[in-house]
């Protein structure tokens, strides 16, 4: 074995062996147990197998039949784990319904199969071409399958919430769950173009493999993706105390009331202010005073260019629209649009 054969090797059992360790730090070690780190764990259990036959099929000699089939059957269980791990990440108290089971009846035959795979039919035996063929058709048809079904039931979820109101764990969730797919939509990539005439070294999927559980293990914890599950999108009493607030503050023209504070606007809400202020800063990304400011200032915007509001001074708008001294109007103007009130209005008038 050359020196680069062996760095191949040793690269693609690193790789290996950091996606097992992983495995086991979210099946046993991790504290918070919860079903999708059991099976985004199983899901990496299931790919070493799979790595580790290329491995051993493309550096190991006369590679018994039987391992060859086994490795390929494990295929045929990660596409239905990762469907079942991609909805357990968007749906609250995601539970795996019985039925679900029915989907690891292709992997049971054709892992049941493999087991009476010997070699002297491997290696002697016409139908072997056909045989093999087709079942490396049907896997890998299967495994793009479930990627896809689980783009379609991620890109289902993220339509759902709305960018700006997504709160810091969803958004966390749905970037994790991005890198995942494109990760394993990568690594489907390099085996069908290694199957297909050899257009890519047979060495290139456990390395690629290598690359991207690595990658992924780093986003991961970055994103603190095995803290979370799909108990994250519960539509929970904060977002319609969110939407309550913004109709009140915009229906009502609240913010035009130069009295209003974070402790009148609680009392109409019948909330507390530690609540109230809370729930504003989650899903408007501004305090309570900004929040306010900033529909004040989009209300002096609409009076500085219109024909209308010239016959108004900058202070009478300033006055009107809530504030209680021009210079605090002048200095949230700026805050928010990068300019002053006076040259907002000369520059709308020029055009």
């Amino acid at each position: 074995m050359s020196f680069l054969d062996i760095l191949l090797v040793i690269i693609s059992s690193a790789g290996l062996l950091h996606g097992i360790l992983f495995a086991f730090y979210l099946i046993v070690f991790k504290r918070k147990k919860t079903l999708t780190n059991v099976l985004l764990g199983l899901i990496l259990i299931f790919m070493a197998f799979r790595i580790g036959k290329s491995v051993m099929l493309n550096f190991g000699d006369d590679l018994e039949p039987v391992f060859i089939f086994i490795g390929l059957a494990f295929l045929l269980l990660i596409g239905p784990f990762f469907r079942w791990y991609i909805l357990g990440m968007t749906r609250p108290s995601f539970k795996l319904p019985k039925y679900y089971f029915v989907e690891l009846l292709p992997f049971v035959l054709f892992f049941c199969a493999s087991l009476f795979v010997s070699k002297e039919w491997y290696e002697n035996s016409k139908l072997v071409i056909i045989i093999f063929g087709s079942g490396l058709i049907f896997i890998y048809l299967h495994l793009a399958f479930y990627i896809t079904s689980g783009g379609l039931i991620f890109n289902k979820a993220r339509k759902q919430y709305i960018p700006t109101l997504q709160t810091k764990s969803q958004k966390s969730i749905l970037s994790w769950l991005q890198y995942l797919i494109a990760g394993f939509v990568i690594i489907w990539i390099t085996y069908v173009l290694n199957i297909l005439d050899d257009a890519l070294p047979y060495i290139v999927g456990p390395i690629g493999y290598s690359i991207i559980i690595y990658f992924l293990s780093y986003k991961a914890f970055q994103l603190k993706a095995t803290d979370l599950d799909g108990n994250v999108f519960k539509v929970n009493d904060d977002k319609e105390l969110f939407e309550h607030i913004s109709k009140l503050i915009t229906d009502k023209k609240l913010y035009l009331e130069s009295d209003i504070s974070l402790v009148k606007l609680s009392t109409l809400l019948g909330k507390s202010t530690q609540i109230t202020s809370s729930v504003i800063n989650q899903y408007a990304k501004r305090n309570f005073n900004d929040f306010i400011n900033h529909h004040r200032i989009q209300e002096a915007k609409k009076l500085l260019s219109s024909t209308e509001g010239e016959k108004y001074t900058i202070s009478s708008i300033a006055f009107d629209i809530g504030f209680s001294s021009l210079s605090s109007f002048n200095s949230a103007f700026k805050k928010f649009e990068g300019i002053t009130p006076s040259s907002y209005r000369k520059g709308n008038m020029d055009s």
